[in-house]
């Protein structure tokens, strides 16, 4: 019933339209409409299907291109299309505007989450077990640890800064607690003198790099390397390899941080909430609080902070502090999910949280932006990454799409007027 009520209907309008525009008789347009549906699924089977679905999409979307370029024209007054976008433009310009205006504090957040729906999309159409459970706790897992790592270069970001030292942090600790849980270092003890050992690494980014903050990138990429080396030299003593210790990693630490890890008996993994609640407390630090409003300050005009009697120094500092103490609970959570000390742990987040920084939509140039853009940037890389390996694509062919949305992104915030330009 179903196939010949569409069938009647799809006769008896093509039929209507052959009357409309050929004048030709209604029954004769059907029955030729029939004839010719009959004969063309009979000679060409289901891929006769196939072909009519590719017909008709290319169909519509050559006569919605055809049909909006004459309707430009016209308006335009047979000018050309983009003359008749001008005059529209100028005549409603409010139909221009996304879902909300320009002046909206969310408006910058609409663009990234509309990319992550439509990867979402795509993931899901072209990748067979995309929307299963283990699939969506697999991503969810691994854009926790770069999301907890984009934390620091998030607020490095906004004071106009970058942090290279992140991915050496991650990793020198990474290995550095497993060193001291092998020794016999109480775990839970361990993991204080880890988490302050990477602020303290913070706090020293933080002071070199603002004395020479035209040199800040190098510097902490040079800190980043001596931390690396560093710890290699200390683990190794009285052993065969520098790189990677091998121990006994306490049930609780797997837990939090493996596939199988569980929150209060639920099948979640405390690090996909650990994440959540982290990220919930940034964002309202970052926008509900005088410390995150001068923050915003300080990268947006350090003359005007300055003439607030902000500290800029204090808040610099801070910032690279808050960085080493993420980077180093990262290498902590990494070593609950692999089970073994490796100080390259950290190696794939080098240029990965700056990536997730700049798709979300937070200037390098400091002053705009803020943590919930990194979410959105973290999770926009981890469902490309998950769609180019369903997909079959190598390591190299996926770092060449990352670089090709990148590039634009970063070009486009350096051509928008920096905030401090209109202060």
């Amino acid at each position: 019933l179903y196939v010949f009520v569409n069938l009647a209907s799809v006769m008896y309008l093509g039929g209507l339209a052959l009357q409309t525009i050929l004048g030709i008789d209604m029954l004769t347009g059907v029955i030729g409409l029939a004839a010719f549906a009959a004969a063309y699924s009979l000679y060409g089977g289901l891929s006769a299907v196939a072909w009519t679905d590719i017909i008709q999409v290319v169909v519509l979307i050559l006569g919605g291109l055809v049909t909006t370029y004459l309707a430009l024209d016209t308006v335009s007054g047979g000018q050309g299309f983009m003359e008749g976008l001008t005059t529209i433009y100028h005549a409603v310009p409010e139909k221009f505007d996304m879902i909300l205006d320009r002046s909206n504090p969310e408006f910058m957040n609409l663009p990234g989450i509309g990319v992550l729906i439509g990867l979402f999309i795509i993931g899901s159409l072209t990748i067979p077990g995309f929307l299963t459970t283990m699939n969506m706790k697999s991503m969810l897992v691994f854009a926790s640890f770069l999301g907890l790592a984009t934390i620091g270069q998030t607020f490095v970001a906004l004071l106009g800064g970058l942090d290279l030292s992140i991915p050496f942090v991650i990793g020198s600790m990474n290995v550095a607690l497993m060193s001291l849980i092998s020794k016999g270092v109480s775990p839970w003890l361990a993991c204080i003198v880890i988490l302050l050992l990477g602020a303290l690494i913070g706090f020293v980014n933080g002071v070199l790099s603002f004395r020479l903050q035209g040199q800040a990138l190098i510097l902490t990429l040079g800190v980043g390397f001596f931390v690396k080396g560093g710890v290699q030299i200390l683990v190794s003593m009285g052993t065969f390899s520098a790189g990677t210790v091998f121990g006994v990693v306490p049930d609780w630490m797997q837990n939090l941080a493996s596939m199988g890890g569980k929150t209060v008996g639920l099948p979640i993994p405390p690090v996909i909430i650990i994440w959540i609640v982290v990220s919930i407390l940034v964002i309202v630090a970052l926008r509900l609080t005088k410390w995150g409003r001068h923050l915003y300050a300080l990268g947006g005009s350090r003359l005007s902070s300055s003439r607030l009697s902000i500290s800029e120094k204090g808040y610099w500092i801070g910032a690279y502090v808050i960085s080493g103490f993420f980077s180093a609970l990262t290498g902590i959570l990494l070593l609950g999910w692999s089970g073994g000390g490796y100080v390259g742990a950290g190696d794939i987040y080098l240029f990965t949280t700056i990536a997730a920084v700049v798709i979300g939509g937070t200037s390098l140039l400091g002053g705009s932006g803020g943590y919930g853009l990194s979410v959105i940037g973290v999770l926009i890389l981890q469902i490309i990454t998950t769609v180019l390996i369903g997909w079959g694509l190598s390591w190299e062919a996926q770092q060449f799409i990352l670089g090709l949305l990148i590039i634009p992104m970063v070009a486009l915030y350096a051509r928008s007027p920096h905030i401090r330009s209109q202060i």
